[in-house]
Order: structure tokens, then sequence, then C-alpha cells
């Protein structure tokens, strides 16, 4: 039998302001434990939550940014249920109502634009953490530590409609929200510090079948990789399940790195169970059109619409647009370095940001915001390849150079200091080639009797003649010729 993946994400954004959802605790990440949990996050008697304009406004953008409903009206209710790390054995969420209602997100598979709808997004706080490492009871047995810092932190829930069929999509889709929050500047998005985390809903159906299957929840995934090996693994688990005759059993499931698979955690809970009820310490949220239109006025260029214009506008393809877009940083990089350049050179500014900037990034482990090899100054490595003064492999080395910060990143205090300047001059060129056919003979009668290898040879004996410097293709073109005399 064929079997169909069906996936849904549920995506959980920490909300960028400097204080928490309903108190005035810092949301900073790394405290000491229990050091920023005050009587309001633990709704300690007397006590009453009041909302944070920065965390609504937070919403509202990401709304506007996925063409959603912004409600004019929505409702703060109670999720009840009881866990070490919940001190008031509720969390404050919205069911019914939500902030953000519909919308959708378009991300990339090369060159194919993919759309998944939303469903809702909602405002809610966090609960705190359990802490199962290095805490031990009297007697020396297991323990378990609880830090409530975090309980209270604003979270953006993005859940979208179960439209995606396999877990690279589901990737693509989590990147892509990943992107938008952190563009918006209303996540920082840090998966490690558990700012961006996932829950991925999965089920298999026999292919044709309309109905779903019985999902799994796969609760907290911190990392693309992750998201991506616990949905491979969770398919093969149900798949085998019904194949042996079994059937799929709704429950919240965790994914284990180290042993690359999911394990239960507990039962999954349908709505009723948490016996959702408006919270009375909270009035409703009201959202009139002018706070709307004050949001829709602040805010930037969407990743979607730059990636439109840089194909029409640097003429680069889809796909290297939708990489230069990865981040609103990089895409400002990039659009420095093509804006500075004559026109028609966008795809080499592209290529080579993509290429030879990316790698040296990756390779030191820095951010698009510190690489040492400015825009301005990639921008004038560029030009002096468009203008003949370097060829490629030149001009790598260069850039080699000026990523160490030699002559202060300057390309043409480094092509002068170095002696690189390409050789361009017809007739030296000329000279060149004349003097290795004339040295060569045996090369050329077997380039005429049909080896094409043979005309490697002799291009490479130009090259090494001119010390790497020669204009390739005007070598090419002139053995080419010569050999055809």
């Amino acid at each position: 039998m064929q079997w169909e993946t069906v996936i849904g994400l549920e995506i959980h954004a920490q909300l960028s302001t400097a204080a928490k959802i309903f108190s005035g605790s810092s949301t900073a990440f790394g405290a000491e434990p229990n050091t920023q949990a005050n009587a309001v996050d633990m709704a300690l008697p007397g006590t009453l939550p009041v909302l944070n304009r920065g965390a609504v406004e937070r919403a509202i953008r990401c709304g506007l940014a996925v063409g959603a409903t912004v409600a004019p009206l929505s409702i703060f209710d109670r999720k009840n249920y009881f866990y070490p790390d919940l001190p008031k054995n509720y969390q404050v969420s919205q069911n019914d109502l939500p902030v953000v209602k519909g919308g959708s997100v378009t991300f990339w598979a090369g060159d194919t634009p993919k759309t998944v709808n939303l469903t809702r997004a909602h405002l809610e706080e966090d609960a705190g953490k359990s802490l199962h490492e290095d805490f031990t009871g009297p007697n020396g047995e297991p323990a378990t530590g609880i830090d409530l810092n975090r309980a209270g932190t604003p979270l953006l829930e993005i859940v979208s409609e179960p439209e995606m069929r396999s877990a690279e999509d589901a990737v693509g889709y989590a990147r892509a929200v990943h992107t938008l929050v952190t563009w918006l500047g209303i996540c920082d998005g840090n998966m490690q510090e558990g700012s961006f985390r996932i829950d991925a809903n999965v089920s298999v159906r026999p292919k044709g079948q309309e109905a779903f299957g019985t999902r799994t929840e796969i609760k907290n995934l911190n990392s693309f990789r992750f998201l991506e090996r616990a949905i491979q693994y969770e398919v093969r688990r149900q798949i085998e399940v019904i194949e042996d005759g079994g059937q799929v059993i709704q429950e919240t499931r965790l994914y284990d790195p180290d042993r690359d698979e999911t394990r239960s955690m507990r039962t999954k809970e349908d709505a009723h169970d948490y016996r959702y009820f408006p919270d009375p310490d909270l009035p409703p949220l009201i959202i009139d059109p002018a706070w709307i239109d004050r949001v829709q006025a602040d805010m930037p260029e969407l990743p979607e619409a730059q990636r439109a214009r840089f194909e029409t506008q640097y003429g680069v393809t889809a796909y290297d647009a939708s990489q230069l877009i990865g981040s609103r940083a990089l895409a400002a990089y990039f659009e420095a370095v093509a804006s500075a350049l004559p026109d028609g050179q966008g795809k080499l500014a592209a290529n080579w940001v993509m290429s030879e900037v990316s790698a040296g990034l990756n390779r030191h482990e820095l951010d698009i915001t510190e690489c040492p090899v400015s825009a301005e100054s990639l921008a004038q490595l560029i030009r002096r390849i468009h203008d003949g003064t370097l060829s490629n492999k030149m001009a790598r080395e260069v850039f080699a150079a000026m990523w160490e910060g030699e002559h202060g990143g300057n390309a043409d205090a480094i092509i002068e200091a170095r002696g690189l300047k390409q050789i361009s001059d017809t007739g030296a060129i000329e000279a060149m080639v004349d003097e290795v056919l004339a040295a060569h003979p045996g090369i050329v009668e077997e380039y005429r009797a049909g080896k094409q290898k043979a005309f490697n040879s002799l291009v490479g004996q130009v090259m090494k003649a001119a010390r790497g410097k020669a204009n390739p293709q005007q070598v090419n073109e002139m053995l080419k010729q010569k050999l055809q005399d």
C-alpha cells in the first residue's frame, strides 16, 4: 500500500518584548533561575495581569505580513492543566477568538514556490522550564529542578493548516516562518535559547483517502534538522504500526536526537480536556483600524516582495533570490553590493555573496553582520573582475586577503601589492601563444589529430608562461584562432 504523509506545524515564536506579556518581569535570557518570576507570573492572590501593548503590536505585524485578518476583538482564555513548571495550574492563551485568523506563507523548493495556509496565530504566555540534569534528591536519586524565569514570556503561536506532505516541505515552511518573524523584528529566532520552537502534528493515510489518519504531536523541536528527522522517523513508525495490524494512538511524543527516534510523552489532550473559559481578569482585546494603520505604516518591505524585486531589478534567478532573502541582513548586504555595480552585474554579485562570502561566514561561524569584507569592498572586487583586471581565480586570492584585512581590505591595493593585475593586452597574449605553439609541436599535432585534451594542455602552458595572469578567455580565443590557421 502507498501512504501519504499529512503534516501541520504549530510554531511558538517568543516575542521580542523586554517585559513579559502580563507583568513587568524581564524576558532577558540567561538570568539565574527563578530571579525573573514575580507574583503576577505565578498568579498569587491579590495580583492582576496587565496586557503588554508591545506583544499585541508584534502580533499585528505578523498578521499583516501573512495577509491575515487582524481581529477587531479577541479574548484571552484560561487553559487549565497541571505541570510542575506551571505554578498557577493554567496558561493564559486564546482559544475561540484569536488575535490573527487566516493568512498564508510561501516558501521555495528550488525554483518552485509552495504556499501553506494558516489557521490562526494567537497570543499566549510561556510556562517555566523543568531541569532534569545535575539534580539529585536527598538520597542521591534523580530529581528535577524548576526554573520559572520563562513563565509569562510572551509567545505568538502560529498554527498552519495540515497541508504539508513531506518532512522537506515542513522544514521549508518552518524556515520561511523563521525568516519572516526575524525579518519583522518580532522574534530573535534563537532556537538554541528556545525563542523559536516547533510542534509537528503528523499522520499518515492511504493514498487517495480523503479522511485524515490519527495524528501524533511531536513537541518542542528546536532545530530544523531535528524537525526533519523527527517527522521522517514518526512517518516510518506509524506506517509500521498500521501495517503490523495495530492502531496509531493520538498522543504527544518527544524526539530523542541521540537515538533518532520519538517516544511517548503523554496521551494527547483535546480542547475539552483543557476546560477553556474566558480569563475573568483580562478584558477583551480591542484593536481599532487606526492602530492597524499605524503598524502597517511602519512595516518593512516583506521577504516575498523583495525576492520578486531582486529578480526584476538585479536579474538574479528565482532560486538565487529565495536564498538571498534568507535574512533581512543578508538581503541588505547583497543589495548594497549589487546597487554599487554597473547594470547587469547582479548575477555576479549574487554568486559571490552565496559562494565566497557564505563559505567564509560558515567556516568562521559568523553572521553576515560580522562579515569582515564590507559590501562596498566586495563591489570593488567584482568591478575588477568585470573590467578584466582580475580572473576569477585571482579574484578569489584577493578576496581571501581582504577577509584577513590585508591593506585594510582594499581590493585595488592588494592587487597592486601582489602584482595580480590580469594581462589583457592582445599583443602580449599573442606573443605567449606563439611561443607555446612553437615549443610544443607534438601537442599541436595531437590536437589537430582530434585529441581535445591537447587543447587544454596548450591553455595550461600559456597560463604557466603568463604566471596565471593572462585573461583566460582571450587565451582560449587566440589559441583557437592560431590552431585553425
